[in-house]
């Protein structure tokens, strides 16, 4: 039987950073099975799921977190992975508009007050001397329940959109 090992990483960055992880992971006898690893800064970070025979569990968890002598922090824990308790479908969201504290915010803000979960999100800022000042861009993936009333939601999003003078698209919802 194999247990499920969720870990995130940071580190400065540097080559071999994922071939220390996996060559632990490989050791125990585990599986590499999904992830998602960036560079931003300097800086490396990442989050992984992971199984390992449930007899390795322990010893692969101690393993990974000693990887902090070479100067990567790691957080290891096992877990069930429980399903989400009720029927959600997925779509994604795409912002543009003038850079200003708060966007994140404000849209998260809305989007859990319905209930709806952040998969993912990416953002980024891009100078456009054209439109007068930097422009903030975000793409998030969204886990919506089924229970949501998506009128209303994307009602309140335009609303917000309109404040912010950003454009927001909500798709596949």
């Amino acid at each position: 039987m194999n247990s499920a090992i969720v870990l995130t990483i940071i580190a400065d960055d540097h080559p071999g950073i994922v071939e220390s992880v996996s060559e632990v992971l490989a050791r125990h006898g585990g599986n590499w099975s999904q992830s998602s690893m960036s560079s931003l800064a300097g800086k490396f970070a990442g989050i992984l799921l992971a199984s390992v025979p449930s007899a390795q569990a322990a010893d692969c968890i101690a393993d990974l977190q000693a990887l902090a002598d070479d100067g990567l922090q790691v957080m290891a824990q096992a877990t069930d992975a429980p399903l989400p308790s009720e029927p959600h479908s997925a779509c994604s969201l795409d912002l543009v508009g003038h850079d200003r504290p708060g966007i994140v915010r404000d849209i998260t803000h809305i989007l859990s007050r319905h209930g709806v979960n952040v998969q993912e999100l990416e953002t980024h800022v891009e100078s456009a001397s054209m439109a007068g000042g930097p422009l903030f861009h975000a793409t998030a993936r969204l886990m919506v329940p089924k229970v949501v009333d998506m009128s209303r939601l994307r009602a309140e999003l335009e609303d917000l959109a309109n404040e912010l003078m950003v454009e927001i698209t909500l798709h596949g919802a």
